[in-house]
């Protein structure tokens, strides 16, 4: 490798970091006017798209598993929530060390106006549905191959 291959790597537009954090900001400017409108943040979506998916309590250790989140962030995130009405915390009652989560009505119901959102920002990538089946897997095998 000569001298010009290795300054050339060292080019911005040569990162990948650079690639997924500009991605990702872009796309967290996408989601934000379309969640505004529900009242959530797009971490607080990631919860609920979590609890959405579970009819039971969910372990605040299981949300913070699936979203890679310390409870140092996960606390204030929950706590904000349940102020909003979200989500209400309770202890396992078989366990009583591990702490649940649960939907609240308005937390279920806000589900039906968030039906929209995955649709919308299919739009705006521009992606066919075969293009973002590979991404996606070309995402999971990135996030595998690093993990």
């Amino acid at each position: 490798m000569n001298k010009s291959d290795i300054t050339s790597n060292l080019k911005l537009e040569k990162q990948l970091c650079f690639r997924l954090y500009n991605l990702n900001k872009k796309m967290n400017r996408l989601y934000s006017p379309v969640l505004k409108e529900l009242s959530l943040t797009y971490p607080q979506y990631l919860v609920m798209l979590v609890l959405w998916d579970s009819p039971d309590p969910v372990s605040i250790k299981r949300v913070g598993i699936q979203l890679d989140l310390d409870t140092g962030t996960l606390s204030p995130l929950l706590k904000r929530m349940e102020i909003q009405g979200l989500i209400n915390r309770c202890r396992n009652l078989n366990d009583e060390r591990s702490v649940e989560i649960q939907l609240t009505q308005k937390g279920i119901n806000l589900k039906e106006k968030a039906q929209g959102i995955p649709e919308k920002m299919f739009c705006l990538t521009g992606f066919t549905p075969e293009q973002l089946k590979r991404f996606n897997q070309q995402l999971d095998l990135l996030l595998e191959n690093i993990s």
